[in-house]
């Protein structure tokens, strides 16, 4: 079949990520000496300068490992938690607020990223540092390539930039702000790094206690301070229509540390795929495919009208599962191993027919009841298309202007494997705190304002999150890291393309390459939470016989643009030694690179 470039082999190792640059860092890590977590490392803080729109240093970053010296698999989970003053009463009695807006001060987490990364470099790299800090430095110092996504982004944001976040004019909007494919510098942010290399190698010459130095810099020291007095000292505009103060402070920072955990996993046939737990979604995806091991996909048209059907049918089930039932499981009992159970997932699949389903179906693990509010999501999904639709400046007025997030996957010649997603922390996000060079995630927004549901805020809990890295073992053996950014997206394009390499032969970039699809069908994680019973986009490619057919079943379909679903980048491992890489086309800056 037709791919958009070649999968690309080699022994010595590969890169794939979401930018070509932060791709060829990545391998020059390697080509010096440098493992996967080095590499890893270095390309991840590269994305933050060359993707500022789809990712940033305060942002979120959760990493699965494989490590081939103890032949282990980890996740490290860079999803910081709510600040100690957050509470529903804050939220919902003091300030009156239904929902945490999507942008601003309020909904800041303590940040992730940064300590993710940098537990990943202590733990399981060999470089410094200031050695892997050393590309992104260079860059935000003498000016990197920007596409014209980011461009627009940065004038969609302006009206709000010049009227109610003047940092962020300030330093986004200098100069007439950054041109399409034209250079763009960040001064700030490599001063800070700078900072943090200085503050690191301040510790002595060891490696791990300059990597601890630095963490200590970043949670306790100059950028905590910094956060602290920026969300003390400013009351800001945000998606509710609304200026608010935010809540997050220093000492918020100062008590938390990226925690190491073990993921959690589904065999699918000889195939065992690994996601992180149940404060993300990616346990969905392991729903979806226990539920889809009751039907013969093989027998089946990769690109036909049952394929997309069912596998949208078992994603609309396990994804109530996730809106009913996940959340942090440091702090809520989440029935995973029930909902993972062959008798749990035979009785969910006896509930996919012939015919769309329009209802939203939460099952009840352990005679657990679920608590939804789905008419409700489907009315706020209502009231935001008319929003839009009669002319209402909501981007320009509130900010309100979504981003989206990286992915970055490296295997090396040892066999080490990393999939790493990080994002938040986008320029869209909230203001630009002057001295660091860049702002606040906004993941408190996926919180629901009911501490008693299990994705209810509270402080020190853990927003579920849909950053979503996946890694797969055949027969045992560590076989491919892979991932996407995409939202409510990443746990439904990631599916499809491994059902398509395991049941009809695709490699990396012809399963990546393929039309895909995504279903709106469940309640949002992201503001303002709504919810578009039976709708399913396809990607413009299929045939508008497909849609016709899915159309027959009761699906709401719409058709998209050619090359609009999926934004994959996915890397295996063969058993002869060959490392095979593919990347996403779509959008004109995935690359994977590799020898």
């Amino acid at each position: 079949m037709f791919t958009t470039r070649p999968e690309i082999a080699g022994t010595f190792g590969c890169v794939s990520s979401t930018h070509w640059i932060a791709s060829q860092v990545g391998m020059a890590v390697l080509e010096r000496g440098g493992n996967a977590f080095d590499a890893a490392a270095a390309a991840g803080f590269t994305l933050q300068v060359a993707e500022p729109h789809l990712n940033g240093p305060l942002g979120d970053c959760p990493i699965i490992v494989h490590d081939a010296a103890t032949g282990a698999q980890r996740v490290i989970c860079g999803q910081g938690v709510a600040p100690a003053a957050l509470t529903v009463e804050h939220v919902r009695g003091s300030l009156g607020l239904e929902l945490i807006p999507g942008t601003g001060l309020l909904p800041a987490m303590v940040p992730g990223a940064f300590d993710a990364w940098a537990t990943l470099l202590r733990d399981g790299g060999t470089w410094t540092l200031g050695e892997v800090l050393e590309f992104a430095i260079g860059y935000a110092a003498r000016g990197i390539h920007y596409v014209p996504r980011i461009c627009a982004t940065v004038q969609t944001m302006r009206p709000l930039f010049e009227a109610e976040w003047p940092t962020s004019a300030a330093l986004w909007l200098r100069d007439g702000g950054p041109q399409p494919n034209r250079l763009w510098a960040n001064p700030a942010l490599a001063d800070t790094y700078r900072r943090v290399v200085r503050e690191a190698e301040a510790a002595g010459s060891d490696r791990v206690a300059q990597i601890d130095a630095a963490r200590r810099a970043w949670y306790g020291g100059f950028v905590a301070e910094a956060i602290g007095r920026f969300v003390a000292e400013n009351e800001v505009m945000d998606a509710s229509g609304e200026r608010h103060r935010g809540v997050l402070t220093a000492q918020d920072m100062a008590n938390w540390r990226a925690p190491v955990e073990a993921p959690v996993f589904l065999d699918y046939g000889n195939t065992r795929i690994l996601k992180c737990g149940t404060w993300s979604q990616g346990p969905a995806m392991l729903q979806t495919l226990a539920l889809l091991r009751g039907f013969d996909l093989g027998a089946l048209d990769p690109m036909g009208e049952r394929f997309v059907h069912l596998v949208v049918e078992a994603m609309k089930l396990a994804f109530a599962d996730r809106e009913a039932f996940y959340g942090d499981p440091d702090h809520v009992a989440v029935p995973l191993q029930t909902l993972l159970s062959d008798g749990y997932t035979d009785a969910r699949r006896a509930l996919i027919g012939e015919e769309a389903s329009l209802e939203f179906r939460p099952g009840s693990p352990d005679g657990i009841a679920p608590r939804t509010d789905y008419a409700a999501a489907v009315e706020r999904a209502r009231a935001a298309h008319e929003a839009a639709g009669s002319g209402e400046p909501t981007v320009s007025r509130l900010g309100a202007s979504g981003g989206d997030t990286c992915h970055v996957d490296v295997v090396d010649r040892w066999g080490n494997m990393v999939s790493a997603t990080p994002s938040g922390g986008w320029l869209q996000s909230s203001p630009a705190i002057p001295e660091l060079g860049f702002c606040l995630g906004t993941r408190g927004q996926m919180f629901w304002l009911d501490e008693t549901l299990p994705n209810g805020l509270r402080p020190g809990r853990r927003p579920r999150t849909t950053l979503s890295p996946a890694m797969a073992l055949r027969d045992g053996v560590p076989w491919m890291a892979f991932g996407t950014p995409g939202g409510e997206q990443q746990d439904q394009w990631q599916p499809i393309m491994l059902l398509r390499m395991l049941h009809h032969g695709f490699n990396t970039q012809q399963a990546i390459d393929a039309p895909a699809f995504h279903t709106e069908h469940w309640v949002s994680s992201f503001w303002p939470r709504g919810a578009r019973p039976g709708k399913v986009v396809l990607e413009g490619r299929y045939d508008l016989g497909v849609a016709k057919a899915l159309q027959a079943r009761g699906h709401l379909v719409e058709m998209g643009g050619d090359w609009t679903e999926g934004r994959l980048c996915a890397i295996r491992r063969e058993a002869d030694g060959q490392i095979l890489a593919g990347a996403n086309p779509r959008g004109m800056q995935g690359y994977a690179v590799g020898r």
